[in-house]
């Protein structure tokens, strides 16, 4: 197909300094978890951009030195000649392409942990970090600003070593510059102190010396919070944001803006979950900056419209569009463009999941709409080829929700002849439900996708509406391969994960007690007062108390972890939701957990309730300390129970004990995909029939294959030597 005409204006090069970036698509620094020690897998996830039409990729933020190390989380690293090694792999991997590749040099001044390092970080002063815990900063002087300036610009050079085209200075999330430009952090009295000029001063000397180091080589740009979202505590985007866009560009210091929005704490409010922050949400704050900027810029907004991308640019709105989680959805979204092809783009659904990885400090970095995300070099997968198969095997799928539409998906693209049967009228499975809850309705691009793919595979069948299939059904059926995807339910009798048992008095066939299906799905009329019960940690409980509380509902949340939703912290929707629990007078009791249910009542006990001094010695049958009498009542109309999900099994243990049949009905194996097998996230559900797919040929894709792991084996080179310090001490 053609490309739209309106969208040409995407695929205009633009000049950024001494480089040619050859369309406006940019993928904006963003982790990955594989930094400088993961060079393969740097280098196939960002290059994998560069094949799908990106104009340029960047690393994620990258550390100049050991004053700034973020363990336990997985920053990239300019620190010696090893990391140049590894990363200039990277850069000719994107040059292969005709992509620019990017450096985000990093200081995390007072947010730097330095766990690994153990050193001590410079800032501007010596406050505590509000963003980790128990991490100062030592407050620096005219020597140490002298230094700090000099890992720039020391970096710098090596990132010119490594190839890189464009060399950022990172001010943005509150780091080292913005935290000697902000009020908020900057409360020193010398030059470097007090008016914006001085503020400003630590900044611009490193852009100075940034920009002599590398000369033509690469193109100088800088992230910049234009707006920290603190109000005049902080920088506004109307006073000290402009101002300081006006001051840097007539010094003629740089190549390239990148603009956002709000601080490290709660950076949420830059890479916005779509629960609360919609495609474009930045753009009242970065619109301004381009209106004065003098070179170009590059902003994001989780932008997936190719027509909405366009109107931005041919706007004035911005130069360039950023992008960070819609590149990580789809590395093929600028091709889709450019070939007409706007349907086939596996749109960001903005849930965080990538980011959460990230926040736990547990790389890889994985995607719920698109399984192959770094796994481009550990496993070999492309996110649009896939090696066809020779087999003339027939599968069925039973259950198409999240692992069973991405299974027969990638069976289709690969040439298998797949029936996908549905028990349900639609496809989707637990999309379904998830997408009534307040906000989450992006989540339902899962289906769409999944639903316009399968749509266009001509040897794969969807029926819905069957019915649920039983073993006769399956055995009898004529498939020669079968992958159950039957999901999962939530407990009905309160099972869960502090007792490992059920709850006394939890039985969700009585009227006043409801899991979340039966809420969301019509099936029982819900009371004016309202407990949910929750063990779930992320979205489910607070999600059906928001759902039940906008219907006027009194609702109280009862969980027995020590937060409301804590998984949503790594998510980056937690602030918001503490805020709108708040707002909507939602109540809540933690760390507590049930005695028993009765009729209107449920009695709640602490469960830190004992002792906390344990006995002497060893009572057989009795616990080792003095047990806790304490309980609290709550009084409710109906009890919601979302307290753990169980995996709907019983076919595939069916036919499993029925084994003996298979090989006189021609099946030569029978898997289970997703949380039939499982409960996890939906991302683990959709890699996990996406791997099976993969793998089918295998002599029992039930179990993963190996993949490709990168680390230092012993003997060889390592960087630095131990010989190149100057003590051995």
């Amino acid at each position: 197909m053609a490309r739209d005409p309106n969208h040409d204006i995407l695929f205009e090069p633009i000049q950024i300094g001494p480089k040619t970036l050859k369309n406006r698509f940019y993928q904006v620094p963003h982790c990955i978890g594989a930094g400088s020690e993961k060079p393969g897998t740097q280098a196939a996830n960002r290059a994998m951009k560069a094949e799908g039409g990106w104009g340029a990729c960047c690393t994620e933020y990258c550390s100049i030195h050991p004053e700034s190390d973020d363990t336990h989380r997985v920053s990239a690293r300019l620190w010696d000649e090893g990391d140049v090694i590894n990363l200039r792999h990277m850069n000719d991997s994107l040059h292969k392409h005709g992509a620019l590749g990017g450096v985000e040099m990093w200081y995390g001044g007072g947010h730097a942990p330095n766990m690994e390092s153990r050193a001590v970080p410079i800032g501007p002063g010596s406050s505590a970090s509000e963003f980790e815990y128990l991490t100062f900063s030592h407050e620096a002087d005219e020597d140490d600003i002298k230094w700090l300036i000099s890992h720039y610009v020391e970096a710098a050079k090596r990132a010119v070593q490594a190839g890189f085209d464009i060399v950022y200075v990172y001010g943005a999330h509150s780091y080292l510059p913005l935290q000697f430009l902000s009020p908020f952090y900057n409360k020193r009295t010398d030059e470097y102190g007090g008016s914006l000029e001085n503020r400003a001063r630590f900044w611009l000397q490193c852009l100075e010396g940034v920009k002599n180091a590398i000369g033509d080589d690469a193109a100088l740009a800088t992230r910049f919070a234009i707006d920290t979202l603190y109000g005049p505590d902080g920088v506004e985007v109307g006073d000290d944001g402009l101002k300081f866009v006006e001051m840097v560009d007539n010094q003629g210091l740089l190549d390239l803006w990148d603009i956002n929005i709000g601080d490290i704490a709660e950076w949420g409010e830059d890479a916005g979950p779509s629960r609360f922050y919609k495609a474009g949400h930045q753009r009242n704050w970065t619109d301004e900056a381009t209106k004065i900027a003098k070179v170009p810029v590059v902003g994001v907004g989780r932008e997936t419209s190719p027509d909405d991308m366009a109107a931005r640019i041919r706007e004035g709105r911005l130069d360039i569009i950023g992008a960070a989680r819609p590149s990580i959805s789809d590395p093929f979204l600028p091709n889709k463009i450019n070939e007409g092809r706007v349907e086939d783009i596996r749109e960001c659904i903005g849930c965080n999941v990538c980011i959460s990885r990230w926040e736990i400090g547990g790389p890889p970095m994985i995607c719920t709409q698109n399984a192959t995300a770094n796994e481009e070099y550990r496993r070999g997968w492309h996110p649009e080829i896939f090696s066809k198969t020779s087999s003339e095997d027939s599968v069925l799928v039973v259950g198409a929700g999240p692992a069973g539409m991405e299974c027969a998906r990638v069976l289709g693209e690969r040439g298998y002849d797949v029936h996908i049967r549905e028990a349900e009228s639609e496809i989707g499975g637990r999309v379904r439900k998830i997408v009534k809850y307040p906000g989450l309705s992006e989540w339902g691009r899962l289906t769409t996708y999944r639903q316009l793919q399968l749509d266009k595979l001509k040897n794969v069948e969807v029926h819905t509406g069957v019915g649920k299939m039983t073993a006769d059904d399956v055995i009898n059926y004529g498939a020669e391969k079968v992958v159950i995807a039957t999901g999962s339910h939530w407990a009905t009798d309160g099972t869960n994960s502090i007792t490992h048992d059920p709850t006394p008095g939890i039985d969700a066939s009585l009227p006043y007690i409801a899991t979340p299906e039966q809420v969301l799905m019509g099936g029982k009329e819900i009371g004016d007062k309202v407990v949910v019960l929750e063990m779930d940690g992320y979205f489910t409980g607070i999600s059906i108390a928001e759902y039940l509380r906008d219907q006027g509902k009194e609702v109280t949340i009862v969980t027995g972890l020590g937060g409301i939703a804590p998984y949503t912290h790594f998510t980056l929707e937690a602030p918001n939701l503490h805020r709108m629990m708040h707002e909507k007078g939602i109540h809540a009791m933690t760390s507590h957990w049930v005695e028993k249910v009765e009729k209107g009542k449920i009695t709640l006990f602490n469960l830190y309730r004992d002792g906390y001094k344990r006995h002497a010695g060893p009572k057989t049958g009795e616990l080792p300390r003095d047990a806790g009498t304490h309980v609290e009542e709550l009084s409710f109309d109906s009890l919601v129970v979302a307290t753990g999900r169980i995996a709907n099994n019983s076919l595939y243990r069916e036919l499993r004990a029925r084994k003996d049949e298979w090989g006189a009905n021609d099946i030569g194996g029978i898997y289970q995909a997703g949380d039939c097998f499982a409960p996890r996230l939906l991302a683990d559900a959709i890699f996990d029939g996406h791997r099976i797919a993969r793998e089918f040929e295998t002599s029992n894709p039930q179990y993963a294959q190996p993949w490709i792991r990168e680390r230092q084996v012993w003997g060889m080179e390592t960087y630095p030597k131990i010989t190149d310090r100057e003590t051995q001490g």
